[in-house]
């Protein structure tokens, strides 16, 4: 499984640093750790198999985040997570992370968002894989917050930045209260993408569709209990950014053989495998194929098939995307 072609279209920067990274980094800045010994510090980075709910599992990204204040930091944890996917043979990976929460040191929205593509580019330029970076806003966040940052972000589209998402805690009807800020996103050129029935609501699927226009979403888990988003899904061919570790751990399925990736795949829905945080859940894209093969009957004919639908469904240049499809001949 390792030596498959692989592409990432969900993984988050703070939820995917290496723990030794974390406290060499946390030492450097005087930021407070539970431990210094690296595997009791990666307990507690890492989130429980048994993790009572999605916000439980949130709680992993604090520490992270507070080494992740620097130009510096920046650059060596977005370089650090394109080399580790590099060795799995990942093609190519969509990161994704906040902005606006690295800026406590003072940094602007230009100095963060530059020194993460600084890390991505100094990878690709050294590995066999391409990147591209998605600015996340948090569905807590005042909306009033997102357009002064989409403003700055612009005149990186093309240059390594493709996208929007919403990311967090997942309450009913939460689209509507962003609909203004992401139709400014799609006016500016940003592609769309959204976290949406990962915790039991399919109608925000099709509210992230119909209101945001979403153009993929992050898990869709819940869509099955919800026709009228399976439908819209289904027909319109938003992919899917499931990732079934994660989606374990937040009680979004109550097992890996509850996980609907195959069923979905089988069903003609366009679905796309991603790790969505490497460190907090523990795995790799290699993972995450073995357990979907291991538990889910997913076979190489169907993992093709997934292969070439996240080609398809990335938010890089016709020029990219025609070279990942050289590696699913």
């Amino acid at each position: 499984m390792k030596n498959l072609p692989k592409i990432e279209l969900h993984c988050h920067l703070d939820g995917s640093l290496r723990p030794k990274t974390v406290l060499e980094l946390a030492k450097g800045a005087n930021v407070a750790l539970p431990s210094e010994d690296v595997e009791v510090l990666k307990s507690n980075l890492q989130a429980p198999e048994d993790c009572p709910s999605l916000s439980e599992y949130l709680k992993r990204f604090d520490l992270p985040v507070a080494v992740m204040q620097t130009e510096e930091n920046l650059k060596r944890v977005a370089f650090e997570l394109m080399e580790d996917c590099a060795k799995e043979n990942v093609k190519y990976i969509e990161i994704r992370f906040a902005p606006l929460f690295h800026q406590q040191q003072g940094l602007t929205i230009e100095q963060i968002i530059e020194s993460v593509l600084a890390g991505m580019n100094k990878a690709a330029s050294l590995y066999d894989i391409k990147g591209n970076l998605i600015l996340s806003f948090l569905k807590f966040m005042p909306t009033e917050t997102i357009i002064p940052v989409l403003e700055v972000a612009k005149k990186y589209l093309k240059q390594g930045v493709v996208a929007v998402d919403l990311a967090g805690n997942e309450d009913e009807g939460f689209a509507h209260k962003f609909i203004e800020p992401m139709a400014h996103a799609k006016e500016l050129g940003f592609h769309i993408t959204v976290h949406a029935g990962e915790t039991g609501f399919g109608q925000n699927v099709l509210d992230s569709i119909e209101l945001l226009g979403a153009e993929r979403i992050g898990h869709g888990v819940n869509i099955r209990d919800h026709k009228g988003a399976y439908d819209k899904v289904k027909q319109l061919k938003i992919p899917l950014e499931m990732c079934p570790t994660s989606n374990v751990q937040t009680k979004a399925v109550q097992g890996i053989k509850d996980h609907p990736v195959a069923t979905f795949a089988d069903d003609n829905v366009v679905v796309t495998i991603s790790t969505d945080n490497r460190t907090v859940s523990n795995t790799t894209m290699t993972k995450e194929i073995e357990i979907c093969q291991r538990s889910l009957s997913i076979n190489e004919s169907l993992y093709k098939d997934i292969f070439n639908n996240s080609v398809e469904a990335t938010f890089a240049s016709s020029e990219t995307k025609k070279w990942l499809q050289s590696f699913s001949k």
